[in-house]
């Protein structure tokens, strides 16, 4: 029997590789479209202010000078200063440690949280099923920011507690993606061969029907942080998130949206900054769901 059942489970296994192909062919391919080009561009971009934000900044962000008050953008001041003196430059620069700082951890926290709770919800099926899935429900059924005003409310407004609130509400999504991935998968040969092996539950989901989500959650992770970065910029504006007088964007708006008529300069570059940093996650999205996708990888 094991003769038989080894060849289908390495046959099976070997699938995730030959769709995802290799990192190079899926950089290439991202780097040929323009739009994925672009949101690649804009993430180095911010990935490179954010390691080099001490050296490109042109003046201390938290550094308040009384008399340069609301000045406009000049040679001195690239994006002018704020109602307390501070440049919008520099603060926009260490801003993007916090924008990534974010990211980063809903991604780490979502990602495991959803592929675990969909993959076994999708695997066990039954009692185990219905309970997860009934969870899910009830955190799909609020409007994710606001179940995180609620979670924020609850713990405090500050920039971890705005973290934790948008991974409470963030997993959902990849937790039903997951789950149908697994249920497409759970009754294939490989997975039958691998229990006639005598493998366990938790060895057959972390190594057959893990893999073969990676792609999926990958791409979802990918789409959902422009979601992530408009609610961790709402709270901020909302002064719920991160707390003065760190540079978050969605807090510079809120501090800049009283003077905007006559500073116009005070909400606009923030909010440029959101909405390239969110649509160059959604431009590399996509990206990413055609580099994955089998048809593309066969016509290369």
């Amino acid at each position: 029997m094991s003769d038989i059942t080894k060849p289908l489970a390495a046959k099976k296994s070997a699938v995730p590789l030959q769709s995802l192909g290799t990192l190079k062919n899926i950089l290439v391919f991202l780097v040929k479209s323009p739009t994925s080009a672009f949101g690649l561009l804009v993430l180095a971009i911010l990935l490179l202010c954010a390691l080099f934000a001490p050296l490109l900044a042109t003046s201390d962000p938290y550094v308040q000078n009384l008399q340069a008050t609301l000045q406009p953008p000049s040679a001195e001041h690239f994006f002018g200063t704020d109602e307390l003196g501070r440049d919008i430059y520099s603060r926009l620069l260490y801003g993007s440690r916090i924008t990534l700082r974010i990211i980063f951890l809903v991604t780490i926290v979502v990602g495991p949280i959803g592929l675990f709770i969909g993959t076994v919800a999708g695997y066990f099926g039954g009692r185990i099923d219905n309970a997860l899935m009934r969870l899910t429900d009830i955190f799909l059924s609020f409007p994710s920011l606001i179940l995180s005003l609620a979670f924020v409310a609850a713990l405090g407004p500050s920039l971890n507690n705005a973290i934790i609130a948008i991974s409470l509400t963030a997993w959902p999504p990849i937790a039903r993606l997951a789950r149908a991935e697994t249920l497409t998968f759970r009754r294939a040969d490989y997975i039958s061969a691998a229990r006639l092996q005598g493998a366990s539950s938790a060895r057959i989901i972390w190594r057959s029907i893990v893999p073969m989500c990676l792609p999926s959650v990958v791409i979802r992770l990918t789409l959902n942080m422009a979601t992530v970065i408009l609610t961790a910029a709402g709270l901020g504006f909302l002064g719920l998130g991160a707390q003065p007088p760190l540079p978050e964007w969605g807090a510079m708006i809120a501090t800049g949206r009283r003077y905007m008529i006559d500073s116009w300069w005070l909400v606009t570059f923030p909010g440029i900054a959101i909405l390239c940093v969110s649509l160059a996650f959604n431009l590399l999205g996509d990206g990413l769901r055609d580099a994955l996708d089998p048809k593309q990888m066969n016509r290369r």
